[in-house]
């Protein structure tokens, strides 16, 4: 997967307020690939809240430099990880429902039943009955602050629907659990880090299936400058 930002008129006019997320895309002409980020070069952190890197292009041999938010960039690496190996408890119910559903939902629940119970809920497929009656809801989704029932269930019908085969599906409710984790868990702004810690964030970056924004929508990353005619800068730093 690529981030490929749309040309802007004034390719070196620097990026003022990261934040601004339509304004930073528009001024952004670089393709970044998630293998790039093996590649970086950590300069230092900035403002005990961002990373600088720069990047070697391998085809044109210039250098550019980035800057990386930090809480956003191990915020995502925490969510991906909640996402990919967070097994949800179930709460039983007190008498199993039988859920009226057509042909189609049957099939996309029964060729799911991992997916489902990976989200809590504990299901029963009677292939022996007729449609509409062969799946039976065993358990929904147990946590301490959120509470589940059906409208969940079917919510995640859909998505696998339309995106099938992928395993890490959440239900919404579960993707803002999991945010509000991964937020809490991960490095703040203002806290002041280690070389080794912050060339563990930007290489996290290239294992993750979106590393582009966090969970919230804000940027990880966005280009700087390109240091072209910076022969000292760029020699100490690439």
């Amino acid at each position: 997967m690529r981030l490929v930002e749309q040309e802007s008129s004034s390719k070196r006019q620097r990026l003022d307020d990261i934040t601004d997320t339509n304004n930073a895309e528009k001024l952004l002409t670089l393709t970044v690939t998630k293998s790039d980020f093996m590649e970086m070069k950590i300069i230092g952190q900035f403002n005990l809240g961002f990373i600088l890197v720069t990047r070697k292009n391998r085809n044109t041999g210039s250098v550019d430099m980035f800057i990386v938010d930090q809480h956003a960039s191990d915020e995502k690496y925490n969510f991906e990880r909640l996402q990919r190996d967070t097994k949800f408890q179930s709460q039983p119910l007190v008498v199993p429902q039988v859920l009226e559903l057509n042909a189609v939902d049957e099939m996309i629940v029964s060729n799911n039943v991992d997916l489902f119970e990976k989200n809590g809920f504990k299901i029963r497929v009677k292939d022996d009955e007729s449609t509409g009656r062969k799946i039976e809801l065993l358990a929904l989704p147990f946590s301490k602050n959120t509470q589940f029932n059906l409208m969940d269930f079917y919510e995640l019908i859909n998505m696998v629907r339309e995106d099938e085969g992928n395993s890490s599906l959440r239900p919404t409710k579960v993707r803002s659990m999991f945010a509000m984790r991964a937020c809490r868990s991960s490095i703040m702004i203002g806290r002041a880090l280690k070389r080794s810690t912050m060339t563990k964030v930007i290489r996290h970056l290239s294992g993750l299936d979106k590393p582009w924004n966090c969970p919230h929508g804000r940027p990880t990353m966005r280009h700087l400058v390109e240091l072209h005619g910076w022969s000292t800068f760029k020699k100490d730093c690439y």
